[in-house]
């Protein structure tokens, strides 16, 4: 007589259960996260105003206010060609292909808030911070110059 005999595992404990929830949570975070990068990558907009320089739509994003910056020193620079000022790391951002944004520090060793996504037109902009911000706007000279109308004569 050939009987099969069945001998079912104790059933886990709920720790794995919630292990495997936190797991879960993580993913799902970490998912939204490169979804908002994602999207980010296309809607940052800077805001030129009486407070200052606000960038917005991006993890980096902020208010940098007008007395912080140093407009007699902004230039429209082509990283291309402008080796100094190319990124050589990146210290806490997002750097993908076609896409910059966050803290890097220069070729030159100078600490830089970037907002690049077109190295050919870049507004470079030093700050009293210690830093400068460079942003790949359509008109660079365009957001210079409505800084230095905003800062006054």
């Amino acid at each position: 007589m050939d009987t099969t005999l069945v001998f079912p595992i104790i059933p886990a404990s709920a720790k794995s259960l919630w292990v495997l929830a936190i797991i879960a949570l993580v993913l799902l975070l970490g998912a939204a996260l490169l979804g908002y990068l994602a999207w980010s990558t296309r809607h940052v907009t800077c805001t030129v105003s009486h407070e200052g320089l606000r960038i917005q739509g991006d993890l980096y994003g902020r208010l940098i206010p007008l007395r912080s910056l140093q407009l007699e020193k902004a230039v429209v620079t082509n990283l291309r060609q402008d080796k100094e000022h190319q990124a050589k790391w990146r210290t806490n951002g997002t750097g993908l292909p076609g896409y910059a944004s966050g803290w890097f520090k220069l070729r030159n060793g100078e600490k830089a808030l970037l907002f690049v996504t077109d190295p050919t037109r870049v507004a470079r902009i030093p700050t009293t911070e210690g830093y400068s911000v460079m942003l790949s706007v359509s008109e660079p000279a365009a957001l210079i110059d409505a800084l230095k109308r905003q800062n006054g004569p």
